[in-house]
């Protein structure tokens, strides 16, 4: 059953037209892998599903409701989560008080967490309740931001560039969360650039190329596609 269904999205920064008509689905409970060199479109995807670029034309629909139009936080509330590239935590307060503000109601059909149960998910960061987001490092962070949009309660998240300047060990430790959410029920639409993590996460997998999806299968077949891969993925 589709959550998310994306027809012919389009999307500008400025006069630059980066995204020219992109299709896409996510299935509930299904993790989608949508990969690509730097500056193939797969950050500006995952913004223009979120509503986060004003200039955009085609349908975004989620959960069997249009939200093409609507604002970002209107889009969250119907239980979207986002997890940007760039670690976006709040620097002065403590990782249980950038959980806290990310706190939402539970949500029908989606998993619920609280506090406990991310820190059984990510046990770094139970052991660093009270620490500030600015002593924290780089991947810390990322697991902070992650757990603070799962305190939202989504049914769908999407989850950029999610390996990104991370240690192995984090790199690891980040693959195990994302299983586990898929376990939950969790929807995941991931933009990735590392093809052993998305190997290790994804069923499926879309390969977007100046602003159009290129390739699209299930995430063995890419693996098997050495054709595809050196064409859309090698630098």
């Amino acid at each position: 059953m589709t959550l998310l269904s994306v027809v012919g999205l389009h999307a500008w920064y400025g006069r630059a037209h980066i995204l020219q008509g992109v299709d896409l689905h996510v299935g509930r409970g299904e993790v989608v892998a949508l990969m690509g060199r730097n500056g193939a479109g797969k950050s500006t995807t995952l913004k223009a599903v979120m509503g986060l670029l004003p200039e955009r034309r085609g349908r975004v629909a989620f959960d069997d409701q249009d939200v093409t139009s609507l604002p970002p936080h209107r889009i969250a509330r119907l239980g979207m989560g986002y997890v940007p590239e760039d670690r976006r935590v709040f620097a002065e307060l403590t990782v249980r008080e950038n959980l806290e503000v990310g706190r939402q109601p539970p949500r029908y059909g989606a998993p619920t967490w609280t506090p406990e149960r991310l820190y059984a998910l990510f046990p770094n960061l139970a052991e660093m309740k009270e620490r500030r987001g600015a002593r924290m490092s780089g991947g810390e962070q990322q697991m902070l931001t992650l757990a603070r949009t799962l305190m939202g309660n989504p049914s769908l998240l999407l989850l950029d560039e999610p390996s990104e300047g991370l240690a192995p060990r984090i790199v690891q430790q980040m693959a195990e969360a994302v299983r586990t959410l898929k376990a939950e029920g969790l929807s995941v639409l991931l933009s990735e650039q590392n093809l052993g993590f998305a190997a290790a996460v994804a069923d499926r997998a879309l390969v977007i190329e100046k602003g159009r999806i290129r390739w699209e299968g299930a995430m063995h077949d890419l693996l098997a596609d050495e054709a595809a891969r050196r064409a859309y993925l090698a630098v």
